[in-house]
């Protein structure tokens, strides 16, 4: 079956094709850095909010010129050539905090007690290899580099951390030769893992999941690999031009790491320039000075919003973006005249297309959530297309095309992923890559159905439209000084009906202007004829230029996407409508099935959602915990044995038995073993540290007192500081556990009567050791003796093809 036409036709060429999810805005609460790209900018591009100009950044103290006196050498915070502070802003821009551990750090046990010394050093070390890295991204990270830069004593931190970083993809990832040397030829372990969709999260996993020694097999519904990247080649008139119709911004290129890809490829990347001019409905310059009050009244307008949420609290989660600005916008009364107007209604189709949705769509709440985690730096166009990036990436991947797919089947034997024609693969694993549009219309069916809660997400979280006209001209008539412009029209209906232009004739080989459409108009342009749109854009076009006595020819090829026809996307990328969260793109990205179906993509990420470089990561997460699951269950015969060597299914054991703890209050939870008649059964306890604060139900009104955990990597404190879960056990006895839970005054109290009164130390995961081991998994029996449901049906393993041969 070859991929559906879609349900128009008119100019050549014209292709339901995907528009640009890569170009999310840049943030103002991420790093408070200068922003070398965009100083004092408007917002052209797609972007939210301005971005403060020579902002310092937030001072990292210097590693100490001389070490200080300890009482022995393992109180010594190392010194490893290098000044940490860039490389602390290297590690932020990875996406790690500063000054503490991540979860995933956390679990995976890289020091023996969270805090202290040993958590500073292990930091230190872990910035240095990601900044090494960066810079020497054509070669393999060898831990073996770094001995001589690491006392004795600290060495075991650099085996953790190199393992981290390795298993995790942080380093060590792409195309560069040194790299693509490393992965065997044939596969080293006997599991197979099933990717649905060669977009740049399938890709990007599927590499690495080779690299580790799986056996993959790619499926893939178009005669294309990229998904909803594609680059096309537009040709006429002897002219020929690189078109992105899809992703075509690298946004933050300071920590993006598809930039490290292009510079694995010698790709040169260029910087989308500043200058943005703006030009009324007949064509005309729109003023500068009324033109930057319309435009400081907007970023006043966004800064209102966000006070008003937080005054509202969590009724803010019911109300959208658009309900808001239109309040404040009657009640601020800066907008006196048609044209302001006009200029706002520009800014607010700028916005819709930062989130690929209606203004009246977006969550007050939560719309801008990833903010913080912006990667900072240019953000830039890649010469020739972001399809060079794809093509590489695809490069002796295994894919299978026009495989749609139709179900999948998961349970305790595997994975069956049904094609149409009725075709079956099997595997041990799968990837599910497809977009949220599709999964919203349920195109792939599930057996068993998938969790209630990640059916809930999926249907909480937004996905929008933008769409794109592609135009290859016989010359560039717009000149080459810049890379945007804007348009306004009167209509707040139509505002952002091709309300920018994207110049590539520097980068695309060729005179090509591309067109946007965002917002209500996106919506509409998807039954617009592509002959109509065309002309709409000539009109707009010769309004502006022949005025200033330059002709405007016509197009020598036009392409029209049409994303919201594409039965493989359904629409763009992904935002937080009303009613969602952050936390939305967490419960999408959970496996299901006993780690046996797995989901990535941009709307997978709550930290990089519409971005390539969001898709690109959530591939390279995936097969890491594709990895830890196909690890655990290979180790799983020998839990019984030995359960402290398999601390990581305890640790997946665990995580889903808090799901649904025994006890909460505050930051505390428990799970329980062993009879309750019984006060010295086993109990294990969890404190949150970052997380919201709760409130017990049962505490009397007091002051809640931030919780400062003094452990936590005092040294290298900073206003960088990433908002955060992290997680901290002890085994207890059930008495222990209720005597703590009756401890009055809040968590702080609670974690000093803990600490001091009962004497008891909070480690990471693996610090419980075996005996917490034996209770995870007796816990866990007990649990599903009590369940009545019977699980999954068992796969049969009768309707394998020679998929060599299909």
């Amino acid at each position: 079956m070859s991929e559906q036409a879609p349900p128009y036709a008119s100019l050549p060429h014209v292709s339901p094709l995907p528009p640009d999810p890569s170009s999310t805005p840049s943030s103002s609460h991420s790093l408070v850095l200068p922003n070398p790209a965009f100083p004092n900018k408007r917002k052209r591009t797609g972007f939210r909010r301005k971005v403060p100009s020579g902002s310092p950044a937030a001072p990292f103290p210097a590693a100490p010129s001389q070490a200080p006196t300890p009482a022995s050498a393992a109180d010594d915070i190392i010194v490893i050539n290098r000044e940490p502070t860039a490389e602390a802003v290297t590690a932020l821009t990875a996406g790690f905090p500063a000054d503490s551990l991540t979860d995933e750090e956390i679990e995976a046990g890289v020091v023996s007690e969270v805090g202290g010394i040993e958590q500073v050093n292990y930091i230190l070390i872990r910035n240095h290899l990601l900044c090494r890295w960066r810079e020497t991204y054509n070669s393999w990270l060898a831990k073996e580099t770094f001995a001589t830069l690491i006392p004795p004593h600290c060495e075991h931190l650099l085996t953790a951390a190199y393992s981290f970083l390795v298993s995790n993809s942080y380093v060590n990832f792409g195309v560069a030769p040194a790299i693509k040397e490393r992965i065997p030829k044939e596969p080293t372990r006997p599991t197979t893992v099933v990717v649905i969709g060669a977009g740049l999260a399938g890709l990007a996993a599927a590499r690495q999941l080779m690299a580790f020694g799986f056996k993959v097999i790619v499926l893939e519904g178009r005669k294309r690999c990229g998904g909803r990247v594609y680059t096309k080649k537009m040709e006429g008139g002897g002219r020929s031009a690189a078109a992105d119709l899809g992703g075509s911004v690298l946004t933050g290129t300071f920590g993006n790491p598809l930039g490290i890809v292009a510079k694995q490829l010698g790709l040169p990347m260029h910087k989308i320039r500043d200058k943005c001019p703006l030009y009324r409905p007949d064509g005309s310059p729109v003023d500068p000075e009324v033109d930057k009050k319309v435009e400081i009244t907007f970023n006043k307008l966004l800064d209102k919003s966000s006070n008003l949420r937080t005054s509202m609290g969590e009724v803010a989660v019911d109300v959208s973006l658009g309900a808001a600005l239109e309040t404040l916008c009657q009640a601020d009364g800066d907008i006196s005249t048609q044209e302001e107007m006009n200029l706002l209604n520009w800014h607010l189709a700028n916005l819709e297309y930062a989130n690929a949705g209606l203004l009246s769509k977006l969550s007050l709440a939560f719309w801008d959530q990833d903010d913080p985690y912006d990667m900072g730096g240019d953000h830039c166009f890649l010469p020739g297309g972001n399809g060079r990036l794809v093509q590489a990436l695809a490069e002796n991947v295994p894919i299978i095309y026009e495989r749609t797919v139709h179900s999948i089947r998961y349970g305790g034997d595997g994975v069956q992923v049904v094609v149409n024609g009725g075709q079956v693969y099997e595997g041990d694993m799968a990837l599910c890559t497809v977009p949220l549009g599709v999964l919203k219309t349920g195109g792939i069916k599930f057996v068993p159905e998938l969790p209630q809660r990640k059916l809930d997400s999926i249907k909480r979280l937004g996905f929008g439209l933008l769409n794109k006209v592609a135009m290859l001209f016989p010359h560039v008539f717009w000149g080459t000084d810049l890379d945007t412009f804007g348009h306004l029209v009167e209509d707040p209906r139509r505002r952002g009906e091709f309300f920018l232009f994207y110049s590539y004739a520097t980068v695309a080989g060729g005179p090509l202007l591309m067109a946007l459409v965002a917002g209500e108009a996106a919506h509409n342009f998807e039954t617009t004829p592509p002959t109509d749109a065309v002309c709409s854009v000539l009109q707009i076009l010769r309004g502006i230029y022949e005025p200033q006595g330059i002709e405007v020819p016509d197009p020598l090829q036009s392409v029209c996407t049409r994303w919201g026809t594409d039965s493989f996307s359904l629409g763009s990328y992904s935002h937080v409508a009303v009613g969602a969260s952050g936390d939305d793109y967490d419960i999408l990205a959970e496996s299901v099935g006993d780690g046996r179906l797995f989901f990535a993509g941009e709307a997978t990420t709550r930290r990089y959602p519409a971005t390539m470089h969001g898709a690109f990561i959530s591939g390279l997460r995936e097969a890491a915990n594709i990895t830890l699951h196909a690890n655990a269950r290979t180790a799983k015969s020998k839990v019984d044995k030995s359960p402290s060597a398999n601390t990581q299914a305890c640790a997946t054991i665990l995580t889903d038995l808090f799901r649904q703890p025994d006890v909460e209050f505050g930051s505390f939870s428990v799970i329980f073993g062993g009879k309750a008649s019984d006060p010295k059964s086993p109990a294990i306890l969890k404190v949150e540290f970052g997380g919201p604060r709760k409130k017990n139900a049962t505490e009397g009104p007091k002051t809640e007192q931030n919780h400062s955990n003094k452990l936590l990597f005092q040294q290298l404190q900073s206003h960088f500081n990433q908002q955060q879960q992290l997680y901290v056990y002890t085994l207890l006895s059930r008495q222990q556990a209720m005597e703590l839970r009756e401890v009055r005054g809040g968590d702080d109290m609670r974690l000093h009567y803990l600490c001091e009164k009962m004497g008891v130390k909070l480690v990471g995961r693996k610090g419980l050791g075996p005996g917490a081991d034996a209770v995870i998994a007796s816990i866990k029996a007990e649990r599903n003796r009590g369940r009545a449901k019977p699980g999954p049906s068992k796969l049969k393993k009768t309707l394998k093809p020679n998929v060599a041969g299909s």
